[in-house]
């Protein structure tokens, strides 16, 4: 959409930047928490499969990022593949103390956002979004 006049572009241009510039910050920060990741692999002189899930989640967000600033646009699936990994990273890390009903809490939670994955997906091949027109054109 094309911004009506000097001060709504200005404005949108400064949003913009302060946009990209929080990617490149979450960007950075997952760098960071990859190495720190790595680190503890290292000095623990092993992997774990809830290291690996750690490190996915970490590889997520570095694609939900540079999808973002490919297309401008979040795609609503990639944060919920991501807190569905978060789930079975906790239920692994903690299911020795955790009860019978909190572990099937969690299970029917991450079979909800599955479901909802599902949903989106159908969703957008039945009832696909119309490509707005170019502007100038």
């Amino acid at each position: 959409m094309k911004p009506r006049n000097k001060i709504s572009s200005t404005g949108h241009t400064m949003l913009t930047w302060v946009q990209d510039l929080g990617l490149i910050i979450i960007a950075l920060s997952t760098v960071v928490a990859l190495i720190i990741e790595i680190k503890v692999m290292w000095d623990n002189g092993t992997v774990m499969l809830a290291d690996l899930l750690l490190m996915f989640i970490y590889l997520e967000i570095f694609a939900m990022v540079s999808i973002y600033l490919d297309s401008g646009k979040l795609p609503v699936r990639m944060p919920i593949y991501i807190a569905i990994v978060a789930l079975a990273r906790y239920l692994i890390l903690d299911m020795k103390g955790m009860d019978a009903w909190k572990v099937v809490a969690i299970a029917v939670a991450s079979l909800i956002l599955a479901l909802t994955v599902l949903v989106i997906r159908y969703g957008h091949l039945k009832y696909p979004y119309d490509e707005p027109p170019e502007a100038g054109g």
